[in-house]
């Protein structure tokens, strides 16, 4: 019989090293024999594999292991807190974020800053961004961490190069390739928004109900609370630079097969289907936001009519409430400014704020039901400006649902998310420590 080819043996390992990092991030701390149980290796072979981890930066050895096992307890090995980190970068039509996350999906740096993006060129936005990029990269350094790769958020198509924004209509960005204006260390890629957002929602912990959505009138909402998530998460603790913490407001997980909409200005999605993203040819799936749902009517700045945008994004909710969008930046910047303005006038009872509140949860109703017809997911999870609007949005959505789901006697859970509009933002840092959790071995021999 043959011995394995260099190639084969290299992806065992990889596997190995990957299974093992796996398992001490979700039950961790661990001993080597339970490393070893959990992953179905012999406790040599895990021996090795973990002294790879150890040398690598990526595993900590605390100790003796927890108390009540049978037989004398082994080292406890546990993810390293001053090891690899993620950086994640945000691009939005009026700010700019940039955040750091460890390999336990803990945030240790963010900061942020109000900047009006739109039609702006792309390189003095992204000299900006490199600015806050370092300021992170100089704090967690600090903190004897190590940054491995950054991956940039924006509102846009990006294409399977991950570097070109093939179109951003609210950037007003067009076939820009972003990569010779990104830092050259720690490598850089670009993403899509909604998808790194929906990447942030399936690492939620918690299993608890969210508290129940309200209508507008102050009754309970009837919307579906979902179950236990389907998958292990990876907690996102709040760090000091205030991002949201699933504790504040714990949230089960959306299940292995969800739409994720995420909504500021524009509005997109993604979708997950069997705990995979679904990218489509041409990696454009989930553009939500250019559904028709009034086939005659505003025109809309992709060059289409009556997309769903144009009737329950940001700008169409304030024109809508009597308000000048254009002085309700100046008035209300950064992201959420005009959010929690609408939300507070909302609570106050404006009858116009809630009026376009409705109407709006009415036309993204009408597109969800189109995209729940044809994927059949078990969860909507409504994020980005949805999430700070949701008592008074998502009854009309579920209205509009009951009427059109071609299965009357089927329910879809419907759901806001915790993170609101940091979702893309913690994704975005969160898939870099996924590609080390992947290929561990990279960080090993680098």
């Amino acid at each position: 019989m043959s011995a394995p080819s260099p190639r084969t043996q290299q992806a065992l390992r990889q596997r190995n090293l990957s299974l093992a990092l796996r398992a001490v991030a979700a039950g961790g701390p661990l001993s080597r024999a339970a490393v070893a149980a959990r992953i179905g290796m012999t406790r040599a072979g895990v021996a090795a594999v973990v002294d790879e981890l150890l040398r690598a930066g990526l595993l900590v050895e605390l100790g003796p292991g927890r108390p009540g096992t049978v037989g004398r307890p082994g080292s406890a090995l546990a993810l390293n807190d001053r090891g690899p980190c993620g950086l994640g970068a945000e691009i939005g039509v009026d700010h700019l974020a940039v955040c750091a996350v460890d390999l336990s999906g803990r945030v240790r740096a963010r900061v942020a800053a109000d900047a009006a993006n739109r039609h702006h060129p792309p390189g003095p936005v992204l000299a900006r961004l490199a600015g806050l990029i370092e300021e992170v990269v100089a704090e967690v350094r600090g903190e004897g961490l190590t940054p491995t790769g950054l991956t940039v958020a924006v509102p846009g198509l990006i294409a399977r190069d991950e570097s070109t924004v093939v179109r951003a209509p609210n950037l007003g960005w067009q076939g820009v390739d972003l990569g010779p204006l990104l830092p050259a260390a720690p490598p850089a890629r670009v993403g899509n928004e909604a998808n790194l957002g929906a990447l942030a929602e399936q690492r939620l912990e918690g299993t608890a109900a969210e508290p129940p959505v309200t209508g507008e009138d102050g009754e309970p909402g009837t919307v579906d609370q979902p179950g236990t998530a389907e998958q292990p998460a990876t907690a996102l603790p709040a760090g000091d630079g205030g991002s949201p913490a699933p504790g504040d407001r714990r949230s089960p997980g959306p299940g292995r097969n969800f739409l994720f909409v995420s909504a500021e200005i524009g509005i997109g999605a993604a979708v997950v289907m069997d705990g995979e993203l679904l990218r489509g040819a041409h990696g454009f799936a989930g553009e939500l936001g250019h559904v028709p749902v009034r086939p005659q009517g505003r025109p809309c700045a992709c060059g289409g009519r009556g997309c769903l945008e144009q009737y329950a994004g940001e700008e169409a909710v304030l024109r809508a409430s009597g308000i000048d969008p254009a002085r309700a930046r100046a008035e209300h910047p950064g992201p959420g400014g005009r959010i929690a303005m609408l939300a507070a006038r909302a609570a106050e009872g404006d009858a116009l704020v809630r009026t376009a509140l409705r109407e709006a949860g009415g036309a993204l109703g009408i597109a969800l039901a189109g995209a729940v017809n044809l994927l059949d997911p078990e969860t909507v999870v409504l994020g980005g400006a949805l999430a700070g609007l949701g008592p008074w949005v998502v009854p009309a959505v579920e209205r509009e649902l009951g009427r059109r789901l071609a299965d009357p006697a089927r329910t879809v859970r419907l759901t806001v998310s915790a993170l609101g509009a940091e979702g893309p933002l913690l994704g975005a840092a969160l898939s870099e420590v996924d590609a080390v959790m992947e290929a561990p071995g990279a960080v090993a021999a680098g």
